[in-house]
């Protein structure tokens, strides 16, 4: 299908950016990327051990970027699944799909507000040492699972998304294209660690015009998937990009 290869997977793909910028997982990004690179920051130097540093801290990232990657991928098949059990009820499931994901925008751009539980987090602390990549994978799992409320706005448009595809691979894709989303920032600022730790207030001064961007995105495709537009949509942004043509 056209328009979920075009404007579902930049919606999924913006969400996961959207995740990433939210008040509950930005600031606390410096933790967790100290911890698997094992406790320390690589400097940003142009020395060869600071390099060797920052790629080793980049490759750990990865692993923890597997392990929620895992997660969002299992929870996609999951929902897909359970979603195909409902196909005489599309039509409703498409209006719920776009009414769950221009509220997620909503909530993004901060015109409404969630409960404060909502923002809490569950706290996973692996009895292993940081800096290898098996308690890496572990903890990128256990972020998966223990962010989920905090994220759970975002995440639950594109699970909804993913419950109306017409098959579990596509709904897979939909969430391994969310979390490649929230994963590439997390590798850049792994690599990157030490300027990204320094500019922190100033990144999430930025992250908030970013929300505002991701969440009108957010608000317009729940627009087209209620409303039965998402294919002039996915058409309108083939026009605007070009490039999106390549996709699926």
């Amino acid at each position: 299908m056209l328009e979920l290869s075009i404007a579902g997977l930049l919606t999924a793909f913006v969400g996961g950016i959207a995740s990433f910028l939210s008040p509950c997982v930005l600031p606390l990004v410096p933790g967790y990327l100290s911890y698997i690179a094992g406790g320390t920051a690589p400097l940003q130097t142009a020395d060869a051990d600071s390099r060797s540093e920052r790629w080793r801290a980049l490759g750990l990232s990865g692993c923890f970027v597997l392990g929620f990657s895992i997660v969002f991928l299992a929870l996609g098949a999951s929902i897909t699944a359970i979603g195909r059990l409902f196909l005489a009820y599309r039509y409703e499931m498409n209006i719920a799909a776009g009414i769950a994901i221009a509220f997620a925008g909503l909530v993004v751009m901060g015109v409404l507000r969630m409960p404060v539980w909502v923002h809490r987090y569950y706290r996973f602390d692996p009895a292993a040492k940081g800096g290898k990549p098996l308690p890496a994978v572990v903890l990128g799992m256990a972020f998966g699972f223990g962010w989920t409320p905090c994220i759970g706005p975002v995440l639950g448009g594109i699970l909804a998304l993913g419950a109306t595809s017409d098959s579990v691979g596509r709904g897979t894709l939909l969430l391994g294209v969310y979390a490649i989303g929230l994963g590439i920032p997390f590798l850049l600022a792994a690599y990157f660690m030490a300027p990204f730790t320094r500019r922190l207030a100033t990144l999430r001064q930025a992250g908030r015009y970013l929300q505002v961007i991701t969440g009108a995105i957010l608000v317009a495709m729940g627009i087209a998937v209620a409303s039965g537009q998402l294919m002039h949509f996915a058409i309108w942004l083939l026009k605007i990009f070009p490039v999106l043509g390549r996709i699926g």
